[in-house]
């Protein structure tokens, strides 16, 4: 009886841990491996509106060559690359500049930096709709502050223009994403060891030559986790786009994840919009392999 009571109190000891983990991985297993196989199945299927609750066939690549012959494909992929670029750019550089500057100690610190993480915690509903006001050809305030400078004569219509309708989202987007890279940098500044900047100092180092040799290397490990980190996040936006533009004019601001959204719930094409998300699933796949290759030889050197 002892032995037995002995062997069932290992047991449980054993599978213990693995109770306290079960919640999130039934959450896992429901909320992220279930959609993502059920889109791999969907892709290569011949699932639309006419035959939703039909007989679904087998039609192996034929979604994904679809896709790729489709010239609103890659003008959506070319406006992904323009909008993930310029985004991460300006998010980094204005983010970096403002976490060396909050680096520094000054009265009401705290305090401003507590005050510009609020763009960073609103709503994208909210945000969207705030720039959308201000690029509003009739009553923005960007427009009257344009023509108040006497930049520009007229109002320019800036998300309804095709030329200047992408520009609108980046903007919008970048204001959203500099607090983020802001407070990611900040932290990683705020553990590089004092006594380098101490020693650099003494051999005649001046601030740039501390911040080239010292700050960014040390900083190079954080610098490629924002990176990928905003690679992954930017790429995939599609509530900021689709509240400002809704991927218009035409296919002027759309991006692929607006695409992917069109074929599946505007054409009613959810196997190739399957297909879509999936090119994009693949796409960030082949970005995260790369960051860990380049975070290993990182940890090699």
């Amino acid at each position: 009886m002892m032995s037995q009571l002995t062997r069932g109190a290992k047991w449980f000891s054993s599978w213990n841990s693995y109770l306290f983990v079960l919640p999130a991985l039934v959450f896992m297993a429901v909320f992220v491996i279930f959609p993502i196989a059920y889109n791999v199945t969907l892709s290569f299927q011949d699932v639309n509106v006419y035959n939703l609750k039909g007989e679904h066939h087998f039609i192996g690549l034929s979604n994904y060559i679809k896709s790729l012959k489709d010239p609103v494909f890659y003008i959506s992929m070319k406006n992904s690359v323009v909008f993930t670029v310029l985004s991460i750019f300006f998010q980094f550089a204005i983010g970096f500049g403002l976490a060396l500057f909050f680096n520094m100690k000054f009265l009401g610190r705290n305090l401003f930096r507590s005050l510009m993480l609020l763009s960073w915690m609103l709503p994208v509903v909210i945000t969207g709709t705030i720039f959308q006001w201000m690029f509003s050809g009739d009553y923005g305030v960007i427009n009257y502050f344009l023509q108040s400078l006497g930049l520009i004569s007229k109002p320019i219509s800036w998300l309804s223009d095709a030329n200047t309708a992408l520009l609108g989202t980046i903007v919008a987007n970048i204001w959203t994403g500099i607090p983020f890279n802001m407070i990611i940098l900040l932290s990683g500044l705020q553990t590089l060891p004092t006594h380098l900047y101490e020693a650099a100092k003494l051999d005649g180092a001046n601030r740039f030559l501390q911040f080239r040799h010292i700050t960014l290397p040390l900083l190079r490990p954080t610098i490629l986790v924002l990176f990928m980190l905003g690679i992954i996040y930017t790429f995939k936006v599609f509530d900021l786009v689709f509240i400002m533009t809704a991927g218009g004019p035409v296919t002027a601001s759309t991006v692929l994840p607006i695409y992917a959204y069109q074929l599946s719930f505007t054409t009613f094409e959810f196997s190739q919009g399957a297909a879509v998300s999936m090119i994009m699933f693949l796409m960030l796949i082949v970005i995260a392999i790369v960051y860990l290759r380049m975070s290993n030889k990182e940890e090699v050197h």
